[in-house]
């Protein structure tokens, strides 16, 4: 059973996974080898299934991130599924549900890389393209 500290824990988790057992025992008053015992806990019941690093794209020479909304031709969709998991500028893709088919969170290096990659899509359907502006974080509790 996952308790309100488990999600605490969690939720200091999703801020920064590099956190110390030490720094997160601090913030919910446990002990380091306390926490340690519950994330292990919470990794052997699947709640936490991976940890991940979170990239500076424009360090990295991404300056444009966007999200692509398509949707897809009749008779493509299984080519797209096949096929977007292949670019290395995909950084998340969804299968959802209403006019579009797949929603991607993609980083280019400019908008010409945008307007090539657009160019790769438009075989498989119809694009809509969202520039992301800036991203809003929750605050630390």
């Amino acid at each position: 059973m996952i308790d309100v500290i488990d999600h605490r824990i969690i939720n200091i988790l999703k801020i920064n996974s590099r956190f110390s057992f030490a720094e997160i025992g601090r913030k919910v008053s446990l002990s380091p080898s306390s926490v340690r015992e519950r994330i292990q806990k919470l990794e052997e019941l699947g709640v936490i299934k991976s940890y991940s690093v979170q990239l500076n794209q424009t360090l990295l020479g991404n300056g444009l991130e966007v999200f692509i909304m398509l949707k897809i031709f009749d008779g493509k969709l299984q080519d797209i599924l096949r096929e977007v998991t292949t670019y290395p500028e995909v950084q998340q893709v969804f299968r959802i549900t209403g006019p579009y088919n797949i929603h991607m969170q993609v980083v280019l290096k400019d908008q010409l890389h945008l307007q090539h990659f657009i160019d790769k899509l438009t075989k498989f359907g119809s694009p809509t393209t969202h520039l992301i502006l800036s991203e809003i974080t929750k605050n630390e509790d």
